[in-house]
């Protein structure tokens, strides 16, 4: 069915249901090209339905400027009907009271039979869902230059770390940058939380980096993991430090770097830029990782409200989000697949479809884990304490690699 025909849908039902209008005032961080046209297709939704859409856009920051925001409102008693939240701070916002009960709409739609388990948990505050979830995006991906590689020699994507040092070896041997990389610590991290799956798997990884078991930090496979790691920052460029993700995907995108670890957003740039999957760029799962998928997940979280109209438009607002179409448009618009299993990915590109085939399949397996980085899997202030232990390691050649481990299983203490 056609995004207008769903759409038409929706008005009939809403007609037929006699319910009351409301407004909903969403506050996020969409404000990018392709982010900015998918808020304005849940507006139109959420118009169709005949409630009024209050946009609170706040930029910047990766949505640190709209959580300094949030808190004042919801502070103030004046939250808004729903906020782009993720992760382990939803349980946070839950714990506080703050959140709306969302279990009518969830049971209706029948969520829990279109989600993944581990991903409707994140939803979840006491088995209770506080928040839709929007979209999926994997970030243990391994972006190429076809360019580069033709001119280095290199046969195909690596599939192993071994396979990677050796292609790595050959960029450079021809002059170029092996490894794009910017110099932020979540991009260390997102880094480093892949060669954590590559080299020990997905149990180790959630031992690790989620349940932030000691033994698991103090082991020699995490040993393993910062000896690969220290070796992919030897091919990165001096110019590294500072430098924005975004910056680092054009180097790859003008034959200027071989390489790229970075989450599917990277393709949103891609393909902005005219590029062509396959063609103009290559993806693949990070080295040794092609049986696990770390997510990220965006979602919105909902707040207790007072008012009839705003209730009812919430509640309309969560069945939108999670809807086919909404799933569908915003997807193909910010580079990331649908969280709703079982749908359509004929209009999708490859890289999407590969990534949604093993988003199934991993749920299944186990393998589908969260990612540390994009602050999916522990509390924010062990996330933070841990992204500047891993970053310093990154940085300072002279830590050694004892010392880097001691210092990540120090920071995995923090409350």
């Amino acid at each position: 069915m056609k995004l207008n025909q769903l759409l038409s849908a929706a008005m009939a039902a809403f007609a037929l249901s006699g319910a009351v209008a409301g407004e909903v005032e969403v506050l996020h961080y969409w404000t990018s090209g392709g982010e900015a046209k998918s808020a304005a297709e849940l507006r139109k939704m959420m118009q169709s339905k005949g409630h009024t859409w209050k946009d609170f856009a706040v930029a910047g920051g990766g949505g640190d400027n709209a959580m300094t925001v949030l808190k004042s409102r919801v502070v103030s008693g004046n939250p808004p009907s729903a906020a782009q939240i993720k992760g382990p701070a939803i349980q946070e916002w839950a714990a506080e009271g703050v959140l709306a009960n969302l279990d009518a709409v969830a049971k209706a739609e029948n969520w829990d039979a279109s989600l993944p388990v581990v991903v409707a948990n994140v939803m979840k505050y006491k088995g209770n869902y506080v928040a839709a979830p929007v979209n999926v995006h994997r970030v243990n991906w391994l972006w190429a230059s076809p360019e580069v590689l033709k001119k280095a020699g290199v046969p195909a994507m690596p599939k192993t770390f071994d396979e990677f040092f050796a292609a790595a070896d050959k960029i450079k041997a021809a002059g170029l940058i092996p490894v794009a990389h910017g110099g932020q610590n979540w991009q260390d991290f997102t880094t480093f939380e892949s060669v954590v799956l590559g080299v020990g798997g997905a149990k180790f990884y959630q031992d690790a980096l989620v349940k932030l078991d000691q033994k698991a930090l103090n082991s020699d496979t995490m040993k393993k993991s910062l000896e690969t790691f220290r070796k992919i920052k030897s091919y990165t460029d001096p110019a590294a430090p500072g430098r924005d993700w975004n910056l680092a995907t054009a180097m790859v995108m003008q034959g200027k770097a071989g390489f790229q670890f970075m989450g599917d957003w990277a393709k949103g740039e891609f393909i902005a830029a005219g590029k062509v999957p396959g063609k103009d760029f290559l993806c693949a799962a990070a080295p040794g990782t092609a049986n696990a998928f770390t997510f990220n997940v965006d979602s919105f979280a909902m707040y207790k409200l007072k008012d009839a109209g705003a209730q009812k438009a919430q509640a309309d607002l969560a069945a939108a989000i999670m809807s086919p179409a909404f799933q569908e448009v915003f997807n193909l618009n910010k580079g990331s697949i649908p969280v709703r299993l079982g749908m359509k990915m004929d209009k999708f590109d490859d890289c999407a479809k590969l990534s949604s085939k093993d988003f199934v399949d991993t749920a299944r397996t186990g393998g589908l884990v969260p990612s540390v980085a994009h602050g999916m899997a522990v509390s924010p202030a062990a996330e933070g304490a841990i992204k500047d232990a891993v970053s310093q390691f990154w940085n300072n050649d002279k830590i050694s690699v004892a010392d880097g481990m001691k210092n990540i299983a120090k920071a995995a203490t923090t409350q």
